[in-house]
């Protein structure tokens, strides 16, 4: 709400409005607003809600005079715009960071580019002084961005495999524990042939989960090959396709997301398969789509959400100058449901 001068007119509640209210200093309101070390989390919390109360927003035009931007975070996906609304990964992770801006009155700068204009458009952002600092998705081996960004300054978080991030710091998952525990309940279940349909090669976690998928499979004496596609319906269909189209053709296949899953739901019943008796799917990155489908899907569970946040606030520790090492979020669990069994005899 906004508060009322004397002769009635409305003004913005000010830092010493949400002072009183909350019983404080306004230093330790300053403290609090902008997230910094110096009240306890109960005080902090106190003043957080006065401000909620009060309706308080940063008065913009004070920050920039006092040469204090106001923080606005870049995200850069090469998706098209149609398939980034059916990928519920992106959704989930989005929300994530979203949770964290605002709570510090932060925007999210968001851009969907097609082809190889994500550096050109990082560097827009960055030497307009539009960003304070970017999240950085979907790297590929030998990514071109690393060397370009970090020449020109951007504080940025990479999430990914350390590996792939260069100077800067990543936030990632262990694709390969991952992949090993799912290729280890498949062949626990009995299954000797497996497939695997994979996102676009170039992609560092691709690379790193192909590596995984062949290693364990070969340790484990099973038949595997992988097949490459785009995370998309079509292409998932037409990968599962060509693998049942084999004279050997795998008895489980994993799909490195959801969406693909699904689709080989109808690609099974196309050949007349049953789907876990004939052929076993496992998807990535658990959603909504693997609990609605029939059977439902087994899955890798991530907490997308939890991802989305832990890189917005590490971006954070960037953006005012720390160097946090690399944090590895937790490992994609498998939580199997109707679409996987012991394969028929």
């Amino acid at each position: 709400m906004e508060r009322v001068d004397a002769v009635g007119g409305a003004r913005r509640a000010t830092i010493k409005d949400v002072a009183a209210r909350a019983g404080v200093s306004p230093s330790a309101v300053t403290i609090a607003l902008h997230d910094k070390p110096g009240v306890s989390a109960s005080t902090r919390e106190r003043i957080l809600e006065a401000a909620r109360e009060l309706g308080w927003r940063p008065n913009l035009a004070a920050s920039s005079l006092a040469g204090r931007a106001v923080h606005t975070v870049g995200l850069v996906i090469a998706r098209p715009a149609r398939m980034l609304g059916l990928e519920p990964f992106y959704m989930e992770f989005i929300s994530g960071i979203e949770s964290v801006l605002v709570r510090r009155s932060c925007s999210l700068l968001l851009r969907l580019v097609e082809g190889d204009g994500e550096v050109e458009v990082h560097r827009e952002w960055w030497q307009g002084g539009r960003v304070n600092g970017c999240v950085l998705v979907d790297l590929r081996v030998d990514d071109p961005r690393i060397d370009a960004l970090a020449s020109i300054g951007l504080p940025a978080v990479v999430v990914g495999h350390p590996s792939l991030a260069g100077p800067f710091t990543s936030v990632w998952t262990d694709d390969a524990a991952a992949v090993e525990e799912a290729v280890r309940y498949l062949a626990a279940l009995g299954h000797r042939r497996v497939a695997r349909v994979s996102g676009p090669v170039e992609l560092g976690h691709s690379a790193i989960r192909t590596d995984a998928f062949t290693e364990v499979s070969r340790r484990l004496g099973l038949e595997a090959r992988t097949v490459v596609a785009d995370f998309s319906a079509d292409q998932g269909s037409r990968a599962c396709r060509n693998l049942l189209l084999e004279s050997e053709r795998p008895t489980a296949i994993v799909f490195d997301n959801d969406v693909m899953a699904v689709a080989a739901l109808g690609v099974a019943a196309e050949f007349g398969l049953s789907v876990p008796g004939d052929l076993s799917l496992l998807a990535w990155d658990d959603s909504q789509l693997c609990q609605l489908t029939r059977p439902t899907l087994s899955a890798m569970r991530h907490d997308v959400f939890s991802f989305g946040a832990q890189a917005a606030g590490t971006l954070f520790d960037v953006m005012a100058g720390v160097t946090p090492p690399a944090h590895r979020a937790h490992v994609p669990s498998l939580v199997p449901r109707g679409s996987t069994a012991p394969p028929r005899r």
